[in-house]
């Protein structure tokens, strides 16, 4: 069931909060990121288009590295993907998380070290598995028993691989009931309740050829608070415990996963980083102690939280119509750039740009051009009252699984994907074509 949420309260202060904090507004009605018009974006490359500002993302890698300095910070490059995204991670220090062959070869053809890489997946292919082996991936998540035998028997008796195993703690932490992952009955992961955890690791020992490195958790996505984080701290290290009794077992890794929140909405809550990092560190370290056990290497794994307040879509009004109580302002773009709101109901801010308006503020809702009554981009916000056909919006926080999620819906084309750094602009994703459409169909 979906949440409904009250519209945000925005002041003049806050308006940009959720923009890039290179976002300034030097004439009403312009906006620039990097340096670079908004609007000038938009007259070159076309829209829709997303924006992505080089220079937050690799700042939010730099916060993560000094917040978690002794910890492994892994690109969960899920969120979004790009041979430029892949050189910033590996200029910034940071590893990759992926979950399939093709973000794995994006990367390493890219030249990122594969040992700095993890794989994981709740059903590997034996293609995600072959190219994990053949390119020497750093770690493999286990997520499942049968998972184990096969993979042993591809990394043959005189192979190695280093792995981990991925535990459902049984926590409930998420932004929506889609998105959590760390509850008991879902597809992710081995419990620790009903034992299938345990006996995993058990067999996994029985295979000398993994060497299994530490237990692996994901909470969910877009959690704003500390808390389940050090449930899931507490929980870990007591499965570390007693595989320490049983076994004899010194895991020297733990990885906590993502899902760190951030604000789509001025006035919503983010996650503070801050505050996580030190009290995971605390819990850890007590937690530990209290079980004599070693402090294993904390691994993270932020995607939307680096990716996310970077990125911005912007859309050509085509048409508004009034009917009844409600103003509908259609866009040139929609559910198949971003199927987010129709998957999980989330809500933005979109603002106009290009142009200032003196008219009062409206309610309305954003909708796209798909032929689907779900197909809305932002749902009651206000837009200045004479918004019209041509007008140029622009949608915040919207650098994490929009064109990762992106569909063929309709054959309208998935959008460019243009960076923004120190006044300049440059293309990374091309928009696709119909001919590049075309050339998939190959029968009659």
């Amino acid at each position: 069931m979906t949440t409904v949420h009250e519209p945000a309260v925005t002041t003049a202060a806050d308006a940009l909060s959720v923009w890039p904090a290179s976002a300034v507004e030097p004439r009403e009605g312009e906006l620039t990121v990097g340096g670079v018009p908004l609007a000038e974006v938009a007259d070159r490359f076309g829209t829709p288009v997303y924006v992505i500002d080089e220079d937050e993302v690799r700042e939010r890698c730099r916060t993560y590295r000094n917040a978690f300095p002794d910890a492994e910070v892994l690109y969960a490059a899920k969120a979004f993907l790009c041979r430029a995204m892949v050189h910033w991670m590996a200029e910034e220090g940071l590893g990759l998380d992926v979950c399939s062959a093709g973000e794995l070869e994006l990367a390493v053809t890219t030249g990122f070290p594969p040992e700095r890489i993890v794989l994981h997946g709740n059903a590997k292919s034996p293609r995600d598995l072959d190219t994990a082996l053949r390119l020497g991936v750093g770690r493999i998540v286990i997520d499942s028993p049968s998972e184990i035998a096969g993979l042993a028997a591809a990394v043959g008796p005189d192979g190695h691989q280093k792995v981990m195993v991925r535990v459902v703690p049984g926590i409930s932490a998420g932004g929506h009931e889609k998105i959590r992952t760390g509850t008991e009955d879902q597809k992710f992961g081995l419990s620790i309740s009903d034992g299938y955890a345990q006996h995993a690791i058990a067999r996994i020992l029985d295979q000398p050829q993994l060497e299994l490195t530490g237990l692996h958790c994901h909470l969910g996505s877009q959690i704003t608070s500390v808390k389940p984080y050090l449930a899931a701290v507490r929980r870990m290290v007591g499965l570390m415990a007693r595989l320490n009794e049983q076994h004899g077992l010194v895991l020297r890794e733990l990885d906590l996963g993502g899902g760190h929140g951030i604000a789509y909405r001025p006035g919503e809550p983010a996650l503070d980083l801050t505050a996580l990092a030190r009290k995971v560190r605390a819990e850890l370290t007590e937690a530990c102690t209290a079980a004599g056990l070693t402090v294993p290497r904390l691994i993270i794994e932020p995607g939307r939280a680096i990716a996310g307040p970077a990125g911005i879509a912007l859309y050509h009004v085509l048409s508004v119509k009034r009917t009844g109580a409600h103003t509908y302002v259609a866009v040139d773009g929609g559910m198949s750039d971003n199927p987010r709101p129709a998957l999980y109901g989330v809500r933005y801010a979109p603002r106009l740009v290009g142009r200032h308006s003196t008219a009062a503020p409206a309610p309305v809702t954003v909708v796209g051009r798909h032929c689907e009554a779900g197909d809305v981009v932002a749902a009651d916000v206000e837009l200045p009252d004479d918004i019209r056909p041509g007008d140029l919006l622009a949608v915040p926080a919207a650098g994490a699984y929009h064109l990762s999620m992106a569909s063929g819906y309709n054959l309208v084309g998935r959008p460019p994907v243009v960076a923004v750094d120190d006044g300049r602009a440059r293309l990374l994703i091309r928009r696709e074509s119909l001919e590049d459409i075309r050339s998939r169909d190959v029968g009659l």
